[in-house]
């Protein structure tokens, strides 16, 4: 009997067993959980109403932010399913899986990669957001990857035999890193990264020139995305002094709801507060170079899809001069997700569990990463987590790709979230299950056509929950 983690039940990601053994133990779990068995997908008669799971989540949140939300979800079935997570956790709960464990991003569809600046000021691609990450099954993020795959090829109008070729790219390039992971040591994996140049060395063969020029482009529009293109796009001068410029609901100066939302609260000083806390979770050295910098303003920024709703900040800081700034995002951090299915996290404060988490999975992570917990703004304990604003960091528009390029995209997420995995979990074992034959992508292909199925059914649900009254959404924000 394998050893089991004491938080998830499931089995530990590196048990005390030799490259041999933890072979056998992959090839062991195509016994019990047939590759072939993870093309299924039924709902189940029980399955949850995803409305009301959506409704739940949305008590935790701000009430005047969750029509915001619900606004973006009902664009397209795409901008559904990335807000989407919790009703796919509880589906895939439902769905086979070896007990196999990894450091689990929770939310790994297709918008979650891209592009950032590694300290060493290199322009890398990993998976970019941790709010879900908590220790789980690593087949959960291939198919949640994939899913995403087919809805967005959907949304771009793509043909079942294009569709169909960009999902099994997407499963045989996990397969393929996984084994080459496998047979390399630990610090080989460790050091693993996924760097611009590796991009270009492997795709840039397969592109067309036009595909090219919007690299290039885009490529060159990540590395002017830093605090001072912030501070240009984000700040109007005051008084001599650069402060956060309105765009409500979007972005909400703080002076704009002291008396509003936090009446009879110090809210700048126990933001203050929490950015001292904060700088205790940082390293010594990264520590001395935050504390060259003073804070100068701070709003609450809506972001994303699926975060809308919960409390999100940004910080201005500033260094030597005004010309010198640095904008820190502060984002509250709420339980993953996977956790009413896989154990809550050993981490108490679920900031620091998205701190570790992402650290685990990223090659290379911001140097401001954080976290820290206060209770005085609402008089409620709330986690957050720290990092920078923008450094960097550009995604892909997966709406303009054509068909080619999804697929090559869907490559390189692919050979990222298996990268990603073998850092914390059994690479050799996954690796052996997966084996060498196109079983595994083939079940995950279909499984993803079954899913973006039901995804449309949950969509039409949504909007019609919308139109009914039952959710109230804002659209255009």
């Amino acid at each position: 009997m394998l050893p089991r983690n004491a938080v998830t039940g499931l089995e530990d990601p590196r048990p005390r067993l030799t490259p041999a053994e933890r072979k056998v133990r992959g090839k062991a779990a195509r016994a019990e959980v047939p590759r072939e068995s993870h093309a299924e997908w039924q709902p189940p008669p029980s399955r949850p109403d995803p409305v009301a799971l959506l409704e739940g989540q949305g008590k935790s949140r701000l009430p005047d932010l969750v029509p915001v939300r619900y606004g973006r979800m009902m664009e397209t079935p795409f901008t559904y399913f990335r807000g989407a997570a919790l009703p796919m956790a509880s589906d895939l709960s439902r769905t086979p899986a070896t007990g196999i464990i990894v450091q689990a991003c929770g939310d790994a569809h297709l918008s979650n990669f891209g592009l950032f600046g590694s300290p060493e000021r290199k322009l890398v691609f990993d998976v970019n957001d941790f709010d879900e990450t908590v220790p789980g099954p690593w087949e959960w993020d291939v198919k949640r990857l994939a899913a995403s795959m087919e809805v967005a090829a959907r949304d771009n109008g793509f043909g079942v035999k294009d569709r169909h070729k960009i999902l099994l790219a997407t499963g045989a390039r996990y397969r393929a890193v996984m084994r080459q992971l496998a047979g390399q040591g630990n610090l080989d994996v460790w050091y693993t990264q996924v760097d611009i140049d590796e991009i270009r060395t492997r795709f840039d063969s397969q592109l067309q020139a036009r595909q090219r020029k919007a690299l290039d482009e885009g490529l060159a529009k990540a590395r002017t995305r830093d605090s001072m293109q912030a501070l240009s796009k984000l700040t109007r001068m005051e008084n001599g002094q650069p402060r956060i410029a309105p765009d409500p609901p979007v972005v909400v100066p703080l002076v704009d709801l002291l008396g509003q939302e936090f009446d009879g609260v110090d809210v700048e000083g126990e933001l203050r507060g929490l950015l001292a806390k904060y700088r205790r979770t940082l390293e010594p050295d990264r520590r001395v170079l935050l504390e060259q910098y003073e804070f100068a303003d701070m709003a609450r920024k809506v972001v994303g899809v699926g975060s809308v709703g919960t409390r999100c900040w940004i910080v201005l800081m500033l260094g030597r001069d005004e010309n010198d700034p640095l904008f820190l995002q502060v984002k509250e951090a709420q339980d993953s997700v996977l956790a009413p299915y896989v154990g809550a996290s050993k981490y108490t404060n679920q900031g620091q569990r998205v701190v570790v988490g992402q650290r685990l999975m990223q090659a290379a992570s911001d140097i401001f990463l954080g976290w820290q917990r206060v209770s005085g703004l609402d008089r409620q304990p709330r986690d957050f987590y720290f990092r920078q604003l923008r450094d960097w960091k550009f995604s892909v528009d997966i709406g303009t790709m054509i068909p080619r390029g999804l697929r090559l995209y869907g490559e390189l997420c692919g050979a990222t979230l298996a990268r990603a995995h073998a850092r914390s979990g059994d690479e050799i074992s996954i690796a052996a299950y997966l084996g060498n034959s196109p079983a595994f992508e083939n079940a995950i292909a279909e499984f993803a056509v079954k899913y973006a199925d039901q995804n449309e059914r949950d969509y039409e649900a949504f909007t019609a929950a919308i139109a009914s009254g039952r959710l109230n959404a804002e659209r255009g924000v």
